[in-house]
């Protein structure tokens, strides 16, 4: 049944969160777009990741809140109930995913290959993507596209941002000035670096460089806890957004930037679908997997040297995507090996 032989009426996307791994899956929405510019596509979303990425054209959303229990379930059966759909792409491995992928009925439902899958997702569908081993993950989305006999190669992305926030940024920033943009945060604590790291490596950049400094991030304690250790460490101005702007604006500044430096986080992807130069911080993750794609030759990566610290094993020999989730893991990037690489960039 794969490829598909004939062009879909409609296909429906589901993938719910998070801020990266649904900035991934747009190529995917690209390539069909591209490919098959009749065929209809209903993405299945997260609150949060729709309002990153609503804008996009041409796609029917139906957000679903994750925090929502069985109100939110009862929503989402209402609206798939009198639906069929003739491609059911599901993207996410979690149980709950899964569980609700049963919602959408489709005879093609094509999911992560065995390798990839967690949690029973491969027996949830009748089709898999192709086994790739050592993928990047953007090349991993854009598998689904190439099991339905789409010849997608590079991603595009083409985000859209609004008129407002683009004049919103413009307004923070001194005209003709360099930009560096820190998001200091990922989701999971281990792949956090300290404040104080990022404070050297900021006023490094603000006193050498003679750059505009912005800290960026969202609005929840820790992230804006982060913010003003930064803040309070460094000897060089700084603008402080962490929490005061919206993911909109956050999206505009992204592509303000000249420059974002950032650990494996949602805004590192977002940055690099914008094309803004990332320099990423790794240790905890491995950047060929799950770097920053445009921009994997800027990142400090020391994941292979905290596997055999951390977990005695070569990194080579781990499952693909594997984590050292140890807190003390970024220690390993030095501000020294950051500031090394920031020099090259902004000479």
């Amino acid at each position: 049944m794969l490829p598909l032989q004939q062009q879909p009426e409609n296909i429906c996307i589901f993938r719910l969160s998070a801020l990266g791994d649904a900035t991934h899956a747009v190529p995917v929405v690209r390539a069909i777009q591209d490919y098959w510019p009749e065929t209809k596509i209903t993405w299945i979303i997260g609150l949060l990741e729709y309002r990153l990425l609503g804008g996009i054209e041409g796609v029917e959303f139906i957000p679903f809140d994750k925090k929502g229990g069985w109100t939110s379930i009862h929503s989402l059966r209402e609206s798939l109930r009198k639906r069929r759909f003739d491609v059911l792409l599901q993207m996410q491995v979690s149980t709950r995913a899964n569980l609700l992928s049963r919602l959408v009925r489709a005879p093609v439902r094509v999911g992560w290959d065995r390798a990839r899958s967690r949690e029973l997702h491969y027996h949830f569908l009748r089709h898999h993507v192709a086994a790739v081993p050592h993928q990047h993950q953007v090349q991993g989305f854009l598998e689904f596209a190439r099991a339905l006999g789409i010849p997608a190669d590079e991603p595009v992305w083409n985000l859209p941002i609004e008129e407002e926030a683009t004049a919103w940024a413009e307004k923070q920033v001194s005209p003709g000035q360099a930009v560096v943009v820190i998001n200091p945060c990922s989701s999971e604590p281990s792949r956090n670096w300290r404040p104080e790291y990022y404070a050297e490596v900021a006023d490094y950049a603000v006193r050498e460089k003679g750059v505009q400094l912005v800290l960026a991030g969202g609005p929840n304690p820790r992230e804006v806890n982060m913010g003003r250790e930064i803040e309070s460490c460094m000897k060089q101005p700084c603008l402080n957004l962490v929490g005061k702007d919206t993911l909109e604006r956050s999206k505009a500044m992204l592509k303000r930037a000249d420059l974002l430096i950032s650990p494996d986080s949602g805004p590192a992807h977002i940055a690099s679908a914008l094309n803004t130069p990332v320099l990423g911080l790794h240790a905890a993750t491995w950047s060929r997997r799950s770097g920053p794609y445009n921009s994997l030759d800027l990142c400090v990566d020391r994941y292979e040297e905290a596997t055999q610290k951390f977990m005695g094993k070569n990194a080579e020999t781990l499952r693909w995507g594997a984590r050292v989730k140890d807190l003390s893991v970024m220690d390993l990037v030095r501000p020294e090996d950051v500031i090394e690489r920031l020099n090259s960039l902004l000479d």
